[in-house]
């Protein structure tokens, strides 16, 4: 299956100069979608995790389902001051100001294993954020998986050390 053809691309939005690659023909498509959590599954299963994690909102939309489908939990991340629970948190910089996300400090016992999955890896800001949470409590990343990667923002410098994996690729 194509899955790269199910992306839609919107030049100028949400900015001129921007060419923005949209899921929702992809997740809107039950054959597609489900093909990709079945191809996500098949390819995490091989590594023996603990956990699924995602950053809100759309790391959620891929890892529930994903999570779903190998039996196991999934451990969400948000922006500061939406998880009930102690947290560990984390502040980084974005292109104009901060922004900080969390995690609940139980989230994991020492050593679970953890593939951590979002919609798409740009300039690796947000993704490598997460990272560091998921180690701050406990978590052993294994894998870090994206459904659009755009190559050209070197998201993937921001991630080293980690085993990165993308579905599809588009050179920005």
């Amino acid at each position: 299956m194509n899955f790269k053809e199910k992306i839609a691309i919107i030049e100028d939005f949400p900015v001129e100069g921007i060419s923005f690659k949209d899921i929702t023909p992809l997740i809107g498509d039950g054959e597609t979608f489900k093909a990709v959590i079945n191809f996500l599954k098949d390819k995490i299963e091989k590594l023996n995790v603990d956990y699924i994690a995602g950053p809100e909102a759309r790391g959620f939309i891929f890892g529930v389902p994903l999570a779903y489908a190998l039996g196991i939990g999934f451990v969400p991340i948000r922006k500061a001051g939406k998880l009930p629970q102690e947290v560990e948190s984390v502040t980084y910089d974005l292109e104009y100001g901060t922004d900080t996300l969390e995690i609940h400090k139980n989230a994991f016992k020492e050593g679970n294993r953890v593939a951590l999955i979002d919609d798409l890896l740009a300039t690796g800001g947000t993704i490598s954020s997460c990272a560091k949470l998921i180690e701050k409590a406990g978590g052993e990343i294994v894998s870090v998986d994206f459904i659009v990667e755009l190559e050209d923002l070197k998201g993937r410098d921001k991630l080293k050390g980690y085993d990165v994996f993308s579905l599809i690729k588009f050179p920005k």
